[in-house]
């Protein structure tokens, strides 16, 4: 049981009375006692929701984060009564309701404990702003462990520690510093028994202690709002990650350009700095797919408009950059200058669509532009209004847009008073219930409405704060780090932390935003960087008007930054299949390796390392001046993707780990699309698609995912998905593929590479075609032979 002594030290602890009677209606089940109601809503086998009502009853059954097409796919449900308990049985799990005091327990199937109360439900009044304070505390099982709620800049297992969601402006922060900007009420516990997921849909200020104020207690609470949350069981943790984007949606696939290298700064400008910066990419033939502008771009910071005096001919220059191969990405803020001379400040209050304060007074507050006011993202008509702004950046030929600023942050009291006013669809609220979710509603807004402005093309948005289920609208990054290799770390931590709190499509500001990097600490922040969904360098301007593009650190690191970036590139199509899959089943692009071989108690001491997709696995290194690193393997073989020496699991070793290398590992038996290199994407035609196949043993899936990189005809069909199975002994190894879809691949043949055992093959066999290969095909241990891009398998004989 927790009292929240922040806010309401002299309140009451109070506990539900017990059960007197319960209804079931299709897959609702209710409880009822003399003071407290419960609903138990049940999604599917494996998922289920609690709701608890007071004096007052149920609020609105509305949800923010929730997949708009979320479908219960429930397929058995019974409930017995046991005489001290009832037990609700789905197939997969038991939830078991004490009818003494509403406490839950969760079974597997075998009755194994899953998830088992504590104190349970209870509540405080919450005196000095009224409502209730809502809690839910439960027993940390023997060895578990905790993981998830998005950004937190922490060690990856938050067991023992103690956090906060209320966003927050953080420039400049620490290790350690909570809250930050994103509002993610998602975690997952992991014992001997399986694995589990607890999202608390509650927008109001949450707090959550794994153990940090009483050790074998983990409680979540929220100061306003419902106890309103949903039971997610795996037993795998990477099932609960997929099965909570089937509850909070999952992302369409971005236009294949936003998953190539991004440079931004604040800020480029005028026009001949950012041409320039284009100019620099292009003759030093380091890839680069947008570039961006920050608020220097606008006139005096209005946002949605151009800078006289800097940017004067921004269509051109913005065509000159599309002719170049670079998209522009612009950032908006959500405030609105108060002038009247200001066609969108005029526009809005004519439209009524800025936030009030409780007397009926606009919300005011100093931003970049002075006294800014701000629209209700919670009231649909200011959505609708917001997504038409963007015509004239569209119109500009702006291809992407980036929010900021937006927890809100404002910059005299941090963020909006309490009393600011929202209508929350229709439901109207204090600022107290609408802060988590401002920033998530901006992002919606924006992506709504460029999605139909850049119609045919895809949309992409990038949003500093957001709330659970953002992946259906947005990108992120982790905001206003520093350039310190604490921070290299941090990085790590919060993107692999995102990537399981459902939001793959993460990165950091590479080098950091705040300070100065040496050519080291920039190297190596990028080698990771080339490996998270997200890549993009970004800095602020400094009293020393420090560079920070890849060769703004002398040659010998400009060398090691293009070679990296190079490698990205040609990586594209596994990064994009890894996407189609987190787009098609949830699947985080990152997988922490503690998810990848989760019964395996050795992993949670290597937290560094992370898998990208199926078979890369990446270990960063974080220590200035290492040379080398040490990796741990877990189950299975390995190849080191530079040497292609193979290592057996289940050990650590010392990888060599100079300045120009980054230890990076495949798993035996995968097959790794590459495209050949490109300055950005579709510079050219690819008539060639390099699969690079490791040789292994043990039955191993790839799956290669294709479509035309932009447009929506992926929707209807036009895609094709390439399955390929990889077998072998010491004899011969056996690719096969399976392919779907209606997408004809402008492609006209593979090159296998194939890495391992390549010196000793004496035949390879394509659909039973025997082919000798000729001593020009070996190298370094490989072979290499093309084959058509149709072929249904592949033979090879040593």
């Amino acid at each position: 049981m927790y009292i929240d002594k922040k806010s309401d030290k002299y309140s009451i602890k109070h506990y539900p009375q017990t059960i007197t009677s319960y209804k079931r209606a299709g897959n609702f089940i209710y409880f009822f006692s003399a003071d407290t109601q419960m609903e138990i809503k049940v999604v599917s086998d494996t998922i289920m929701r609690f709701r608890y009502a007071l004096d007052e009853g149920f609020d609105r059954d509305f949800s923010y984060a929730l997949a708009p097409d979320l479908k219960e796919t429930l397929t058995h449900l019974e409930i017995n009564d046991t005489g001290l308990t009832y037990e609700i049985y789905t197939g997969k799990i038991i939830c078991q309701v004490n009818k003494e005091n509403f406490k839950i327990n969760i079974y597997d199937a075998h009755r194994n404990i899953i998830l088992e109360d504590e104190t349970g439900f209870h509540w405080q009044h919450y005196i000095w702003k009224g409502g209730k304070i809502v809690f839910c505390s439960k027993k940390i099982q023997e060895g578990e462990s905790f993981y998830g709620l998005g950004d937190k800049p922490t060690e990856f297992n938050i067991r023992n520690k103690r956090f906060e969601n209320y966003g927050a402006d953080t420039y400049g922060y620490k290790k350690d510093t909570d809250p930050l900007y994103k509002n993610i009420p998602f975690y997952m516990g992991s014992h001997h028994n399986g694995g589990y997921g607890i999202f608390f849909d509650n927008t109001f200020r949450t707090l959550f202690d794994f153990g940090a104020e009483t050790s074998d207690v983990a409680s979540f609470w929220a100061r306003g709002g419902e106890m309103n949350y949903y039971f997610i069981y795996g037993p795998q943790l990477l099932n609960v990650v997929e099965q909570y984007a089937y509850l909070t949606g999952k992302p369409e696939l971005p236009p294949l350009w936003a998953l190539g290298y991004h440079q931004c700064r604040w800020s480029y400008f005028p026009e001949s700095k950012v041409l320039s910066i284009a100019h620099e990419f292009r003759k030093r033939n380091i890839p680069c797919d947008a570039l961006y502008l920050d608020i220097d771009y606008m006139e005096g910071f209005r946002c949605f408009t151009f800078s006289k005096e800097h940017f004067p001919n921004h269509t051109k220059m913005i065509k000159t950059l599309a002719d170049n191969g670079f998209k522009t990405v612009v950032i908006i803020d959500p405030g609105i200058k108060v002038d009247k001379e200001y066609n969108v400040y005029s526009d809005g209050i004519k439209n009524d669509v800025y936030c009030k304060r409780s007397d009926g007074s606009l919300m005011q507050g100093d931003v970049w532009p002075g006294q800014c006011v701000f629209p209700d993202y919670t009231n649909p008509k200011a959505r609708e209004w917001w997504s038409k702004q963007f015509d004239v950046l569209v119109d500009a030929g702006v291809r992407g847009v980036w929010n900021d600023m937006n927890e809100p942050a404002v910059f005299e009291m941090n963020t909006f008073p309490e009393d600011v006013r929202h209508d929350f669809d229709g439901d109207p609220c204090s600022h107290r219930k609408a802060h988590n979710i401002y920033g998530h509603l901006m992002a919606k807004a924006t992506f709504d409405g460029i999605r139909k402005l850049l119609m045919p093309n895809r949309p992409f948005v990038i949003t500093r704060s957001c709330y659970s289920g953002v992946q259906k609208y947005s990108s992120v990054w982790t905001g206003d780090n520093t350039a310190t290799w604490e921070h290299l770390w941090i990085a790590n931590m919060q993107c692999q932390r995102l990537s399981i709190s459902g939001i793959s499509f993460a990165g950091s500001d590479i080098g950091g935003f705040v300070g100065e990097p040496d050519g080291e600490l920039y190297t190596r922040w990028l080698q990771m960087a080339v490996f998270h969904p997200f890549c993009r360098t970004h800095s602020a301007s400094n009293e020393n008007n420090f560079d920070q593009e890849p060769w703004s650190f002398g040659h010998k690191y400009e060398f090691i930054n293009k070679r990296y970036i190079t490698l990205r590139y040609r990586l594209l199509p596994y990064l994009y299949s890894t996407f189609w899959q987190n787009s098609n089943e949830g699947t985080p692009m990152l997988r922490p390796l503690a998810f990848m071989d989760e019964h395996n108690k050795d992993t949670a001491h290597f937290s560094h390392q992370f898998f990208l997709g199926d078979h890369l696995m990446v270990c960063p290194v974080a220590e200035q001046g290492a040379t080398t690193q040490p990796v741990y393997l877990p189950h299975g073989n390995w190849y080191n993707y530079w040497t292609d020496e193979m290592h057996h699991g289940h050990r650590t070793i010392i990888a060599h780990a100079p300045i120009d290398i980054i230890p990076v590992m495949v798993r035996a038996g995968a097959v790794i699309p590459k495209h050949p290199p490109m300055q950005y994407v579709g510079e050219k035609k690819i008539d060639e698609i390099l699969l690079h196949v490791y040789a292994g043993t043990a039955l191993t899936r790839s799956v290669w995912y294709t479509d035309a990189g932009d447009g929506y005809g992926y929707m209807l069909g036009q895609y094709r998905i390439s399955t390929f199975d990889v077998s072998g002994d010491k004899k011969s190894l056996t690719i096969t593929q399976q392919i779907d879809g209606l997408y004809h691949a402008p492609h006209h043949r593979f090159k296998v590479v194939l890495h391992g055992t390549g010196e000793t093959a004496k035949e390879y066999i394509v659909d039973g075609k025997s082919h000798r290969p000729a001593a020009r095909n070996f190298a370094a241990g490989t072979l290499k032979f093309s084959c058509p891009l149709s072929f249904n398998s592949i033979e090879i004989i040593f």
